[in-house]
């Protein structure tokens, strides 16, 4: 029974981030917000979020010690990439105001939390490439596709499964690898077999989602499922979850129960267990309807999707939903309550202290 399970407001107020998940807590990595500074040089902010408390805390900054060490922790920064090898979090890429598009690579250690500046890898220019990182050897790679490749884009999805990769959305231009004012919006699933470094060929599926840039994607349990997202040339934002199978190459629209996030896109997910924890993005202001690519609206909520709720969250929506009484009841269960059917004013913090 596939679920919205849980709403909070009043986290970090992100776009365009990056995060993954380490066990039971997801780690949040830099973003932007309208109205802040972009332009001042500063250490990338660092936010945890655990799935089992439902509180938020913020890393304190890694402490420098001169000029030649502050390049070991990137600065502030959005739409950039990060992923998880081991206990060691991957982050590439992105830009800020002032330097530009980033080309550095860094690690971040859970363990210690620490960031180790690792290498330089230089590019130029938009392309169709594939590039492999060998993590032994901090060595990059370009791979010698073979196959009709994917068109250029930019704001896609990538999702892993197995030993292929599904490339997703994005925004294309019609005449080739540079911005034209015609931008494509490609709802085409393309198939990358990463054991064969061949790109393959692929049957036309009936029934589609919308062609859109800046969703979601994840995996779980072999599919890939999608989320949200934009296309300028519709005008519109989307709030929908699809699910594609590989095997039978077949997607199929999703509804969960519960109420779910409004339409928006650059918003993050990661997979905790059978739990989907979404949080960010940026959607139209509520009078402007579901267009509108520059009157936005920047959010600090979070969400979960759960795919297998456990016996206590089945217990705490029959609570919701029959209207049971709630004053014998532990605090922590009726806050994870008041979490469940509110969408402020929740009466524990969200944010805890470093520790």
């Amino acid at each position: 029974m596939l679920r919205w399970s849980v709403h909070l407001e009043g986290g970090p107020r992100r776009v365009n981030h990056a995060a993954v998940a380490v066990g039971h807590k997801v780690y949040s990595f830099g973003g932007y917000c309208s109205g802040e500074d972009y332009e001042t040089l500063r250490q990338i902010d660092v936010h945890v979020f655990n799935s089992v408390s439902l509180r938020w805390m913020k890393l304190p900054p890694v402490r420098m010690g001169g000029h030649e060490r502050a390049r070991e922790v990137p600065y502030m920064r959005y739409g950039h990439t990060a992923v998880l090898l081991d206990d060691t979090i991957y982050l590439w890429g992105g830009r800020n105001d002032t330097e530009g598009a980033c080309n550095v690579l860094y690690a971040f250690d859970v363990n210690k939390t620490v960031f180790i500046f690792l290498l330089v890898f230089q590019a130029d220019c938009f392309s169709n490439d594939i590039h492999r990182l060998d993590t032994t050897t901090m060595v990059w790679s370009l791979i010698n596709a073979r196959g009709t490749p994917a068109r250029w884009r930019d704001f896609h999805s990538a999702t892993i499964i197995g030993t292929k990769m599904f490339v997703f959305g994005g925004r294309a231009d019609r005449f080739g690898p540079f911005h034209s004012n015609n931008e494509i919006y490609c709802n085409k699933i393309k198939v990358f077999d990463t054991e064969t470094n061949c790109w393959l060929s692929t049957p036309t599926t009936q029934l589609s989602p919308e062609g859109r840039r800046s969703h979601s994607a994840f995996c779980y349990n072999g599919e890939l499922y999608i989320f949200g997202g934009y296309n300028a040339r519709l005008d519109r934002h989307f709030n929908d979850l699809w699910k594609f199978n590989p095997e039978q190459f077949l997607w199929k629209k999703v509804e969960p129960k519960g109420k779910g996030p409004c339409p928006r896109r650059r918003q993050c997910c990661c997979m905790v267990g059978d739990r989907i924890v979404l949080f960010g993005g940026t959607s139209p202001c509520p009078e402007q309807g579901m267009g509108d690519e520059f009157n936005l609206m920047d959010h600090s909520d979070l969400y979960i999707l759960d795919f297998s709720p456990n016996l206590k969250t089945l217990c705490k929506i029959a609570v919701i939903q029959y209207s049971l009484e709630q004053s014998g009841l532990p605090h922590d269960i009726r806050w994870e309550l008041a979490a469940m059917t509110t969408n402020s004013n929740i009466s524990r913090p969200i944010f805890s202290s470093h520790g």
